[in-house]
């Protein structure tokens, strides 16, 4: 759930078991509750929401990392839900939903789900259109109020 809307989203386990462990389970803890998205891109090669930095300053994370969970074959088209990461291995809870065309980012991040229906597909296509300061931070704050994994 974000101030903007409900967004509905699979989480894929049999590709990528550690990271939804992971992100369940800060999900059940609260971790992202009332979290701001820090990072919305729409330009050139990249085009992604990011959020999961409880600081919403795009540095934080829960305390520890974990490998990444590639195949080698990644690619990501709008609605796709994968790890942000600051290279191999930095995995922690910062995520990102892509919105747009993402051509460098393939093979270098985690697929760990997707968008899954065309209203939430709406909500995200909403928050693109967002204004942004000269950091890709919204100018009206995207929040991720709760997320419930069921």
């Amino acid at each position: 759930v974000t101030n903007r809307g409900d967004l509905r989203l699979t989480l894929d386990a049999d590709n990528a078991p550690c990271t939804v462990s992971s992100f369940t389970s800060l999900a059940e803890q609260g971790y992202f509750d009332r979290t701001p998205c820090h990072r919305l891109t729409g330009g050139g090669s990249l085009s992604v929401l990011q959020c999961g930095d409880p600081l919403g300053e795009g540095f934080g994370g829960p305390g520890y990392q974990f490998d990444d969970e590639l195949t080698g074959s990644e690619t990501y088209p709008a609605g796709t839900l994968a790890m942000a990461n600051a290279g191999p291995g930095t995995n922690g809870s910062q995520f990102f939903i892509t919105v747009g065309k993402t051509p460098h980012l393939n093979r270098k991040h985690t697929i760990f789900g997707e968008v899954v229906d065309p209203e939430s597909q709406k909500v995200v296509d909403a928050i693109a259109t967002t204004a942004t300061d000269r950091s890709d931070r919204p100018t009206d704050p995207v929040v991720v109020e709760s997320i419930t994994v069921a």
